[in-house]
C-alpha cells in the first residue's frame, strides 16, 4: 500500500524534484508536477484524491527560484501550448505592483516577487476552487502552506 502523508504542488523544474527536496522515498508524498506550480481541475481533483480519500494530511504549494515559466510569463512569451500554461501563472505578474521600467525576466527582484505572489495566489485558488480541502483545512483535517525552494542552496522557507 502507500502511505503518503503530505501532497506536494510543485514545478516541473528538473531542479524541483520533491522527493528529493524533502528527502522521501517511495510511497511518503503525492508529488504533482506543472511548469508554475499551479492548480487546475484535474490537479485539484488529485489533491481531493490524496487528502480526502488516502489521507494525506498536508498540501504544499512549492514554488521554487530561476522559474522558467514564471520568467516566460514576466515575458509574456507566445509558444503553442505553453501559451495557455503560461496564462495561468499572468494573475500573478498583474498583482505584482511596481518594479517599473522593467518588468520583464532580466529584473531578478520582479521575477522572485512573481513567484511568491504565485504560490500565494495558488493557494488562494485550491481554497476557492476546492470545497472539500477548504472545509478539510477549516476543521484542522489537513494543513495547506505555500513554499519557496531556493535552487542555488536547496533550503526550503515556508510561507506564513
Amino acid at each position: 500500500g502507500q502511505f503518503p502523508f503530505a501532497a506536494i504542488v510543485g514545478c516541473i523544474d528538473s531542479r524541483a524534484s520533491n522527493e528529493l527536496i524533502f528527502d522521501q522515498g517511495i510511497g511518503d508524498i503525492f508529488s504533482a508536477r506543472i511548469a508554475g506550480n499551479f492548480v487546475n481541475d484535474d490537479i485539484l481533483g488529485s489533491l481531493e484524491f490524496a487528502c480526502a480519500a488516502a489521507g494525506a494530511k498536508l498540501v504544499v504549494v512549492l514554488g521554487h527560484t530561476e522559474c522558467g515559466a514564471v520568467k516566460g510569463a514576466c515575458d509574456d512569451v507566445v509558444l503553442g501550448n505553453l501559451t495557455r500554461t503560461l496564462a495561468n501563472i499572468k494573475p500573478a505578474v498583474a498583482a505584482v505592483s511596481g518594479y517599473e521600467p522593467d518588468r520583464s525576466s532580466k529584473n531578478k527582484a520582479f521575477v522572485k516577487a512573481v513567484t511568491d505572489k504565485n504560490v500565494v495566489l495558488t493557494v488562494e485558488r485550491i481554497r476557492e476552487r476546492s470545497p472539500i480541502l477548504r472545509d478539510m483545512a477549516d476543521k484542522g483535517q489537513i494543513g495547506l502552506v505555500g513554499a519557496m525552494y531556493y535552487v542555488h542552496d536547496g533550503k526550503v522557507s515556508f510561507m506564513a
